[in-house]
């Protein structure tokens, strides 16, 4: 898909963000356990949907395709409830993510799990049954996803679980989050440097849950502006003490110019006339590694020199979010260079045009790339990947003038 960009003429826009997908995503497990538990505006991504499909269905085999929260989060949800019997598989590049450490943790509570065809990887035989032992150790620097698996059954446990962090963990504001909305829905959580304890619960009263919007999903928004000259966007529904990690986006983007007033339901981003662009900014992502593709196109398109670290966490994603940045970064002429764990990038004032940029079956490269459009013609390959987070993306960057 060729994007062009046409400066709109309106200078402040209004758009209504769907729901957060990870929020989203931990409720449904969460409602799966104690079904009383009602919710408002759930996201309307692809990896929403899929995992609400997978827990309702009886079928012996469970495609989640490319979603990887649903893979963790139904490996420890289906191990744990006695009676199923189900094959848990995914997409091609899903059977290549590993999940040997959840897998490991869960075996070790007494789950029955095997690998049907390399050890370490999906697709996975699971037969449930129930789980006794009410103390886990597992590594906490991978990926958060294996300890909210756990955190979320927890509570259906005999003995709830306890559960011990070893080493750094990385995107800690996802476990923190994790903890909350146990919290909001009447289990005990204690999270205490590096263990985490979570009381059992029988069953919980009447609850009605409403969704926050996606901050990951807003980013992009802050993008467009920053690159822009001038304007505002209103979105909504987000609010100040958010849940959300990636609402350090707000912090962030305050490097190029742009501000954040939180309003009721609402933020309201504006660009501050005259700002001085800085030359190189650093930043460690390890708790907001999702943001670092719309950070450094940022950075591309403001011929902005960055350093970004923490990124530990990008080789496992959709596809190895490290080398496809370096990749599609350098056919604009930039140059960046790659660890396992940061990115430097050092851009160059003229961008190369009519650029086609892969996207790996990974919807965050077609989302960070896009704002690009205002600063240079490009070619968005695959632009529908979109779908597994924000389905309307597009519209809405329409709107803004990227078409």
């Amino acid at each position: 898909m060729k994007l062009s960009y046409a400066p709109p003429q309106a200078q402040h826009f209004s758009f209504d963000i769907t729901g957060s997908k990870s929020i989203s995503n931990r409720y449904l497990i969460l409602q799966a356990i104690f079904p009383n538990l009602e919710l408002n505006g759930l996201s309307n991504s692809d990896d929403t949907q899929v995992l609400q499909k997978a827990l309702s269905t009886t079928t012996p085999v469970v495609d989640i395709h490319h979603a990887g929260t649903a893979m963790r989060f139904l490996t420890a949800y289906l191990s744990s409830r006695s009676g199923y019997e189900v094959t848990l598989t995914g997409s091609s590049r899903m059977q290549e993510r590993p999940i040997g450490i959840l897998v490991e943790a869960m075996r070790e509570l007494g789950a029955d799990i095997q690998y049907e065809k390399t050890e370490g990887f999906p697709p996975l035989k699971i037969k449930g049954t129930t789980l006794t032992k009410d103390e886990i150790s597992i590594s906490a620097n991978v990926s958060s996803q294996y300890i909210t698996a756990l955190m979320l059954i927890s509570p259906s446990l005999t003995k709830g679980l306890k559960i011990r962090l070893e080493s750094k963990v990385t995107s800690k504001p996802y476990l923190k989050m994790t903890a909350q909305a146990l919290r909001n829905i009447g289990v005990k959580v204690d999270f205490d440097k590096n263990q985490i304890s979570i009381q059992p619960k029988s069953a919980i009263s009447d609850k009605t849950v409403a969704v926050e919007s996606d901050w990951s999903s807003a980013s992009y928004f802050y993008s467009c502006l920053a690159l822009r000259d001038l304007g505002s966007i209103e979105l909504s529904t987000y609010y100040k003490n958010s849940l959300q990690g990636d609402s350090k986006v707000a912090e962030y983007y305050k490097l190029f110019g742009i501000h954040t007033e939180f309003q009721e339901q609402s933020i309201r981003l504006s660009k501050e006339e005259n700002f001085q662009i800085p030359e190189f900014i650093e930043l460690d992502l390890n708790d907001t590694p999702d943001l670092a593709q719309t950070i450094a196109v940022s950075c591309l398109g403001l011929g902005v020199e960055c350093l970004l670290t923490g990124l530990h966490t990008l080789k496992v994603k959709e596809t190895d979010r490290l080398v496809a940045l370096k990749n599609e970064i350098e056919k604009f002429g930039a140059i960046v260079e790659i660890t396992s764990e940061s990115l430097h990038l050092k851009a160059e004032a003229n961008l190369n045009s009519n650029v086609q940029v892969k996207t790996y079956q990974d919807h965050r490269m077609a989302m960070a790339f896009a704002p690009l459009a205002i600063k240079t013609g490009l070619q968005i390959l695959e632009p529908e990947v979109v779908s597994k987070s924000f389905p309307s993306f597009w519209e809405e960057m329409k709107i803004l003038g990227i078409s």
